[in-house]
């Protein structure tokens, strides 16, 4: 009989709550993560020893690491600390750049490891990605996805409100994404896998059309569920196709041409998911885009993140060249400098009327 199943790599705990953080000692042992409470736990330098101060007296079996930066040398460093030292898990507190050090440090030294994220600004806090920063400027590495991933709301509502606004910009990009996959698959007959597709389109269209805001529990837990779907839909395609596509090409090529000077993340993915709507010439999408991201803080135009129209050109036409294979509107375009100014211009046009 022909397997008619597939196992789906995802997190054996997902508590996203008010709260949740003071449970976790409970949590992590009554999953049998770690009975024993033997961790090693890699914190950054300020809100994560803050928390340290918290959690400390509840897991005192814990070795505490600060961690520095997110470069592949700290991630390494880290791996090297920990080796060893017979714990059960590796926990990263704190954001993106802790949490993707942990992922790739307990890879490392093969333990699982467990995301506990303080902020939502990306979907990185449950993917099988690692983004760290090398000699060359900014690399992925392929990790395990997290065991368990713990959000507690009483800590996202205490980080910065932009933190949380990015991550409603990296959540809808997900429906830009899905449509280059969807794209690449009718013009070059790429395989599209249905459930990643699915998960990642559901969790934009959560974001989306939520009428919610960041300083809503209900919003807060709606955006926790999308980000930890987008991650858990790129274990299940075993790439980063179901949320990264002609939108992260543009942010790559940001982070790439402009170092130093980029925005978070999730501020140039959403510019770039409306652009990339525009340029498809899907108009009423591209307007419930920008309409959203102005709604919730979000800036729509390059100007609004320190970047000159012949920046932003200059970035759209460099973008293929970040995932070079990957198909996406741009790909399929071709479009010349010129011709990108011209759609820029009607795009920018079209939002401020």
């Amino acid at each position: 009989m022909p397997v008619l199943t597939r196992l789906i790599p995802s997190p054996v705990v997902v508590d996203i709550s008010c709260g949740a953080m003071d449970q976790l000692d409970g949590i992590l042992a009554d999953q049998r993560i770690s009975a024993s409470g033997r961790l090693a736990i890699a914190i950054s330098g300020g809100s994560g020893q803050a928390l340290r101060t918290r959690l400390e007296p509840a897991l005192p079996l814990a070795d505490w690491y600060p961690v520095v930066d997110g470069t592949i040398d700290s991630a390494v460093k880290l791996a090297d600390d920990i080796k060893g030292r017979r714990y059960d898990a590796v926990v990263g507190l704190g954001g993106g750049k802790i949490i993707d050090v942990a992922k790739y440090a307990a890879a490392r030294v093969g333990l699982p490891m467990v995301a506990i994220a303080t902020n939502l600004s990306h979907d990185g806090i449950c993917s099988p990605v690692s983004i760290l920063d090398n000699d060359n400027g900014r690399g992925s590495y392929g990790v395990p996805t997290p065991i368990a991933m713990v959000i507690d709301l009483d800590v996202i509502r205490e980080a910065p409100t932009r933190f949380i606004r990015a991550g409603v910009g990296d959540a809808i990009s997900n429906i830009s994404a899905i449509a280059d996959w969807e794209l690449s698959h009718k013009i070059t007959g790429e395989s599209v896998d249905g459930l990643a597709a699915a998960m990642a389109r559901t969790a934009g269209e959560s974001v989306l059309r939520h009428p919610g805001g960041c300083g809503d529990d209900e919003f807060l837990t709606v955006l926790s569920e999308a980000l930890v779907l987008s991650g858990i839909a790129m274990s299940i395609s075993g790439d980063s196709r179901p949320s990264s596509g002609a939108c992260h090409e543009i942010s790559h090529a940001f982070d790439l041409l402009y170092p130093g000077r980029s925005a978070l993340h999730g501020e140039q993915v959403g510019i770039g998911a409306a652009f990339a709507m525009h340029l498809r010439g899907a108009a009423e999408q591209a307007g419930l885009f920008t309409e959203v991201l102005r709604r919730h803080g979000l800036p729509v135009l390059p100007e609004e993140i320190g970047f000159s129209v012949d920046e932003f050109v200059a970035a759209v036409e460099y973008a293929p060249q970040t995932r070079p294979g990957r198909f996406t509107i741009l790909e399929h375009l071709n479009l010349s400098a010129a011709e990108i100014r011209d759609a820029y211009a009607d795009y920018a046009q079209t939002i401020r009327s």
